[in-house]
This record gives structure tokens, C-alpha cells and sequence, in this order.
């Protein structure tokens, strides 16, 4: 579903600044600083019309966030991932995986004054949760639904599934009264939520603005912004000039302003937001320079990962030393040590790449790979000029093809045209949810999963260890196996940890905009307080 159709633009820069303008006379008047009875606003410029705003049925980043502040899971789990009750004030597992009993949050209301029950719990795992992105693999474990009273929902399994819980935390609910009988794909409801978070929608301007206002009734305490309004503001300039002078609160600014953001003393960049994202570099098995996995080992090396969170993100990355993040440190393989195994020596890697059978040709060059990336993300440009210099230092030419993300979905995943490729991504939930289809056989050619061309059955196995293990222990030892047999490979692996797509905030107004919270994607309504 693509959404409503996106009407005519703002493009010049007139405009852009006359609609920011209008944005700073209301919120000046009425934003966190106004006096007694003044509404408090709260204003967030985003780049683009979102694609939907139901992230169950739409998985984009811009969808999540409104998702985040509209609807709500069964369990929040957070950026840290820890688990803490939401619409379910507690839950218990089995100690054989094989059942959930979920204890209901009562007297919770959808938006529009229905009741949240039982019903819509079953509803959405029997009829909406097999449609979502995080939704599927559960869904394929499922074998039934049971309401046991009013308060009580128990899932049964078919067989134990791993990360059930992170799983069922990345469920958002949508009201049965409003999807049953209905096409859930071009439900109107997808563009205008009816959830029962702490803001509800009120109004979706194309190419303009989406607002949302405060549930007076949120179950988690009072809401402390009457107001939201999300801007479109497709310049990045533009955006990012607002966010310095305090006419916008929070944005999303290009990597090369984040050191202005860090220097103003009313500007900050969240540290935590979402889930942790970074830039992976992605090889073509497929490709007959890259068939060999000494090959694209010494390809890998050859990149300088130290110089990119350097130079490239300015020191707002990090390095990347293993497969998944520290803070799913639980699942990290002791014997995976980027910086030991890859490490950037190039004799070493000219002599992989002589041993492979490509010698230097005359012009020094032994062969030419195409490098794609996004155009509309700097950072992987800037990453990409950055790897073509690096590559040519061990006798490796690159042509830089960056393309619209339509483009590169086309010839990367479906296609299988191009030799590497830089890709910005996030974490997720789990490495099973989010991290694994990277590396699983993908036959189908489905995007946003291995491109590679390469169906490993080791490391398939491994990956479905860990999805059907019933301990974090269990789960742990097939991860480490999986790693172990990524590194082997090499055909997917992180080059840097990035998060400055997180938003940047203003502080001027809004004190507590850095309060941590209990779900990804989720803005501190209920603590954020006007600035002194």
C-alpha cells in the first residue's frame, strides 16, 4: 500500500520558508513556553508524505513513529530492549515455550470511545499480525487463540519460538470494530488511526502537515503536549535552519550539521530513539570476481572502518567490531572480533586477493566492481567515495552507481545488479526478527533480505536454531554459530554503528525531550515539560 497520493510539493526555497513561518507564528503563540490555558504544541518537521501511517501493514521508518505515538503493542519493549507492560499489564510463558498467557489491561478505550478487549487481541493475531513485517514468522508458529475470560489471552504454539515476546511486543493493535469485514490493506483507518496511545490523529494535509492532538483518556497518566504537528518539510536545509532557531522542536538534520548540533548549546541529538541502526556493506556471490569468500574477505578488510565514523560521520559512528550490537551482547559470538579478523593490512589483503587468481593488471587495477547505494542518504555517498579510494589502494576499481531507493530496490534485490553495496538499516526487535533474513537463503528474491545470491544451509540451520530455541542460552550458542559462519562468508556485515537519523531536538522550549522510553519510536508525552 502506497498510501494516499502525494499532491503537489513545496519545492522552492520561498515556500519552504513562508511554511516554516507559519509553523514558528503558532507555535511561539502557543508552544511550551505560552502562559496559563495557552495550548502547548509541539512541532516536528518531517521530510516527506509517509507511505501510511499503520505500521502492521507498512514497514517504513516514518510509519513506525507515527505508529509509536497512535497505537500500541501488548508488551513496549524499548530501544535497550527491555521488556515492561503495556496494553498487557503481565504475561508467563511456559517454561516450554509453548504458551503465553497475556493478563489484559482493563478499562483501556480505542480513541474513539470502544472498549479495548479481549477480542481485539484475538482478532489482531489471528487476522492482521500475519500481514506485518515482524508479524509473519509468528504467525507461521501460531496454532491457536484462546480468550479465556474478559482479561485473558492465551497464544498457543505449535512449537516453541525464541522471540516470542520481543515478537509479540512489535505487534502494534488495531481496533477489530474498525478492520473486521474490511480489506485490511486499504482500510481508511491505515491513514487515519483510531489506536489507544497517548495521542490520537485528527487531521492528514498531503504534502502539507499531519497533526495529532492529546488522548484525554490515555491509561498511562496525563499526556503533557495538547498538540502535535508534523510539518512536511521536504528541504533539508530548510528544516534544519528551522531546528536552529527554535521554530520547529525536533528534526531529523543531514550528518553534516550534527557537529552544529552537538556545538548549540539549545540543540541536541538524541541518543535514544530507535533501534540501533548502522550501515552495512553487502556483497554480490553472484558476481564472479566475489565468488570466492577469501575474496569478499579481503574486500571487506580493505575497508577502513575506523576512518569512516571518523571522517565520513564525523565521530558520530562507531566502528563495527561484531555482527550485532552491545546491546544484544547476549547473542555476540566471543570468537567474532572484527578488528582481529578484519583488519585493514594491506599486504595482507593484496596478497588474498593475488592468491584468489586476480593479479594487477597493467593499469594496476585487477578488476572493477559496481558500488550501489542511495543516493538520498549523504553519509553512504560520502561512504562510498571514501570505500573507492580504500579499494583502490589494494588494486580493486569501483564504479559508484547511486539511485533512488525505488532504483535500488529494483537492482539490487530484484535484479542482482551490482557487485557491493552500502545499506543503512536498524537492528530491530531481535536478531531473528530483523537481522537474519540478511544472511538466510532468499530464492524469492523478497528485498529488504540477502541479496547475495548465496543459500548457505549451515548457516540457515543456525538462524533456525535460534528462532526455535525456548532459552536466551540456547539461543545464544546458534548465534554464535551463525556468526561464526557470517564471518566465513562474508556476505553481509556492519561497517559502522550509526544512529544520527535519530531526530535532533531544540531545546528551547520543551525540557525532558531526551527521556528515555519504554518503546521505540516513542516521544516523551507524558514527561516533557515547557522550558523554564
Amino acid at each position: 500500500m502506497e498510501g494516499v497520493p502525494v499532491g503537489a510539493r513545496r519545492t522552492s526555497w520561498s515556500a519552504l520558508v513562508s511554511a516554516v513561518a507559519a509553523v514558528a507564528l503558532a507555535v511561539t503563540a502557543c508552544a511550551g513556553g505560552g502562559g496559563d490555558g495557552a495550548e502547548r504544541q509541539y512541532v516536528v518537521a518531517i521530510d516527506d508524505d509517509p507511505r501510511g501511517l499503520n505500521a502492521q501493514l507498512i514497514a517504513a521508518p516514518m510509519t513506525a513513529m507515527f505508529s509509536a505515538q497512535i497505537l500500541e503493542p501488548l508488551i513496549f519493549i524499548s530501544t535497550d530492549y527491555e521488556l515492561s507492560p503495556a496494553l498487557a499489564e503481565s504475561w508467563e510463558l511456559s517454561e516450554d515455550g509453548m504458551d503465553l498467557r497475556l493478563a489484559l489491561r482493563q478499562g483501556v478505550q480505542w480513541h474513539d470511545g470502544t472498549p479495548f478487549t479481549a477480542q481485539d487481541v484475538k482478532f489482531n493475531f489471528e487476522e492482521i499480525v500475519p500481514l506485518s513485517f515482524y508479524g509473519q514468522d509468528i504467525s507461521a508458529r501460531l496454532d491457536s487463540v484462546e480468550i479465556v475470560d474478559d482479561a485473558t489471552v492465551v497464544l498457543h504454539m505449535k512449537e516453541p519460538y525464541g522471540p516470542l515476546l520481543e515478537t509479540v511486543a512489535a505487534q502494534f493493535m488495531v481496533p477489530r470494530h474498525l478492520y473486521e469485514g474490511t480489506d485490511y490493506v486499504t482500510n481508511e483507518a491505515n491513514m487515519a488511526p483510531i489506536g489507544t496511545g497517548p495521542m490520537m490523529f485528527e487531521s492528514y494535509s498531503s504534502g502539507e502537515q499531519i497533526v495529532l492532538v492529546k488522548n484525554p483518556d490515555y491509561w498511562g497518566g496525563p499526556v503533557q503536549v495538547d498538540r502535535a504537528i508534523f510539518p512536511i518539510m521536504g528541504d533539508a536545509a530548510a528544516r534544519t535552519e528551522a531546528l536552529f532557531a527554535g521554530e520547529i522542536d525536533q528534526a531529523v538534520v543531514d550528518v553534516a550539521q550534527l557537529g552544529r548540533v552537538r556545538d548549540n548549546p539549545d540543540t541536541m541529538l538524541l541518543e535514544k530513539f530507535a533501534y540501533p541502526q548502522y550501515v552495512a556493506m553487502m556483497f554480490n556471490g553472484e558476481n564472479p570476481y566475489l565468488a570466492d569468500p577469501a575474496v569478499r574477505r579481503a574486500i571487506f578488510s580493505a575497508i577502513d572502518r575506523d576512518a569512516v565514523a571518523d571522517v565520513v560521520l564525523q565521530g558520530f559512528g562507531r566502528p563495527a567490531t561484531t555482527f550485532f550490537p552491545d546491546s544484544l551482547g547476549w547473542a555476540n559470538s566471543p570468537n567474532i572480533d572484527f578488528s582481529r579478523d578484519f583488519p585493514r593490512d594491506v599486504d595482507a589483503i593484496n596478497k588474498a586477493l593475488d592468491d584468489a587468481g586476480f593479479p594487477r593488471g597493467p593499469d594496476g587495477v585487477r578488476f572493477t566492481l559496481d558500488l550501489r547505494y542511495t543516493a538520498e542518504r549523504t553519509e553512504t555517498a560520502a561512504m562510498a567515495e571514501l570505500a573507492r579510494s580504500m579499494l583502490a589502494d589494494v588494486g580493486v576499481g569501483v564504479n559508484l552507481v547511486g539511485t533512488s531507493a525505488a532504483v535500488y530496490t529494483e537492482k539490487v534485490y530484484t535484479d542482482g545488479d551490482f557487485g557491493i553495496s552500502f545499506l543503512p538499516a536498524t537492528v530491530g526487535p531481535d536478531p531473528n526478527i530483523a537481522m537474519a533474513r540478511w544472511y538466510m537463503c532468499n530464492p524469492e528474491k523478497r528485498a529488504s533480505a540477502n541479496p547475495s545470491g548465496i543459500c548457505d544451509p549451515q548457516i540457515d540451520a543456525a538462524a533456525l536454531e535460534a528462532a526455535g530455541a525456548a532459552s536466551r542460552e540456547q539461543r545464544a550458542t546458534a548465534f554464535h554459530a551463525f556468526q561464526e559462519r557470517a564471518a566465513e562468508l562474508m556476505i553481509y556485515a556492519p561497517v559502522v554503528w550509526f544512529n544520527g537519523q535519530f531526530p535532533s531536538v531544540n531545546t528551547s522550549r520543551w525540557a525532558g525531550q531526551d527521556e528515555p522510553q519504554p518503546a521505540s519510536n516513542r516521544l516523551p508525552w507524558l514527561s516533557m515539560a515547557p522550558a523554564v
